[in-house]
């Protein structure tokens, strides 16, 4: 899973830093910008979220591992804290960005709910965790995590339905942004139901160990 994470990462990393820092291919589709929409100030808080998005993908995926809890406990909860703040700086940056979405005011709400739902989940994780309620923490933890995928789900799903439906690109977009939501609740709640329920005495060994 690291692995996996990691090339995803150095892709989103190299695409948006070095392969097309102005995002130019992404502008290009946005329309009936605000008269405030500042483009050097919306690359910075833009490059601000890739950086941020990409450490919260990376911190969660490592602490996922149940070697790492059992043999470095502290590690794990610097390591956690590190996430929380990812998130609250990426949910931030989104909610700056979000009133010039690509798609309007609809997809602009959409992220909005992102925004609210993703930190909250976070936060609940985190009590959950200092209540020694580690089973409840691992669950909000998946919820919250899936959320670091928001975006390639975004650009799947607008990749098939523009280029293979032959949708127009801004409702392709809008689509995009819902189907990834519906699939980050979707999965989560899959991963929770039919995976981690086979084995949560792997993690429970982790923590008591």
């Amino acid at each position: 899973m690291i692995m996996l994470v990691t090339i995803y990462i150095l892709y989103t990393l190299f695409a948006n830093l070095i392969h097309d820092p102005h995002s130019t291919a992404f502008l290009i589709h946005k329309t009936n910008l605000r008269a405030s929409f500042d483009l050097p100030v919306w690359l910075n808080v833009m490059y601000v979220h890739v950086i941020a998005a990409c450490v919260a993908m990376l911190a969660g995926a490592v602490n996922f591992s149940g070697r790492l809890l059992k043999s470095c406990r502290k590690f794990h909860r610097l390591n956690g804290y590190i996430y929380v703040v990812c998130v609250m700086i990426v949910t931030l940056s989104s909610g700056y960005m979000a009133p010039n979405s690509t798609g309007g005011r609809i997809v602009s709400i959409a992220f909005n709910m992102v925004n609210m739902y993703w930190p909250f989940a976070t936060v609940i994780s985190v009590i959950q965790a200092r209540r020694k309620q580690f089973h409840k923490h691992r669950k909000w933890m998946i919820r919250s995590y899936l959320f670091c995928f928001t975006n390639l789900f975004i650009h799947l799903i607008t990749f098939v339905c523009h280029s293979g439906f032959g949708l127009i690109y801004e409702t392709s977009y809008t689509i995009g942004v819902y189907g990834a939501i519906v699939l980050n609740v979707a999965i989560a709640e899959c991963i929770i139901r039919y995976i981690f329920r086979k084995a949560p005495n792997t993690w429970h060994a982790a923590v008591n160990g």
